[in-house]
C-alpha cells in the first residue's frame, strides 16, 4: 500500500445519541482509524463528517436513503463521484460516516471482538466506501477487505475476518449485508 507522510485529513466527529457515553474514547478510535487509513491510501487535503447515532435514527437513513426499513451498522454517504481526482481539489468534502451504537455494541459482543477494534474497522469500511471501493462483487470485496486488513493490522488489530475473532458460524462476514450492485450511491450500506 502506498504511503505518504503528511496527509492533512479534517475530521469532524459529531455525536447524536446518549448512548455515545464514552463519546470522547470513540472520538479518539474514529480519528485514528482515519488518519492511519488516509495515510495509507495517500489520500489528500480532505474532509468529511462522522456522525455517532443510534439505531432510531439509522433505521430512518437507511429506510430513506436504501429503502430497508432496519438498522445498520455503518452508512457512508459519499460527494465523490467516479473520476473525481481530490489532488485537484484541496480541502475537498469526502462525504459523511454514519454509525449506529446498539447495531455495534451487539455485533461486536456477537462477534466476541472489543467494541473499539469493531468500531475501527466499521470507520476504516465506511471511508473506503466515500473514496470510492465497493463490495459488489467478490473481487471488489477481496480487494476491498485486504485494504481493511492491512490498514487495522497498521492499528495493532486483529484481522476482523478471521475465524479467531468471530463466533462460529459467522467468520468472514463482511461488516454490513450488501444490498446489491443496484443501491444508490449516496446511503451505499458501508
Amino acid at each position: 500500500m502506498k504511503r505518504t507522510a503528511g496527509v492533512g485529513l479534517k475530521i469532524d466527529v459529531l455525536v447524536d445519541s446518549e448512548n455515545w457515553k464514552n463519546a470522547a474514547a470513540a472520538k479518539g478510535v474514529v480519528r485514528r482509524a482515519l488518519r492511519r487509513a488516509a495515510t495509507a491510501l495517500s489520500t489528500r487535503t480532505a474532509e468529511l463528517a462522522i456522525v455517532l447515532t443510534d439505531d432510531a435514527a439509522m433505521r430512518g437513513l437507511n429506510r430513506n436513503w436504501r429503502g430497508v426499513d432496519a438498522p445498520t451498522n455503518v452508512l457512508s454517504f459519499a460527494t465523490k463521484t467516479p473520476g473525481d481526482e481530490l489532488d485537484e481539489q484541496p480541502g475537498r468534502h469526502l462525504g459523511d460516516i454514519v454509525l449506529a451504537y446498539e447495531t455495534i455494541r451487539r455485533e461486536a459482543h456477537g462477534e466476541g471482538k472489543p467494541f473499539d477494534h469493531h468500531l475501527a474497522h466499521l470507520v476504516v469500511h465506511g471511508f473506503l466506501h466515500l473514496l470510492g471501493y465497493d463490495h459488489g462483487s467478490d473481487a471488489q470485496a477481496r480487494r476491498m477487505e485486504t485494504i481493511e486488513r492491512a490498514i487495522l493490522r497498521d492499528l495493532a488489530m486483529p484481522d476482523p475476518y478471521s475465524a479467531t475473532h468471530t463466533t462460529a458460524g459467522r467468520a468472514g462476514r463482511r461488516p454490513a449485508k450488501r444490498a446489491g450492485r443496484d443501491r444508490a450511491r449516496a446511503g451505499q450500506n458501508a
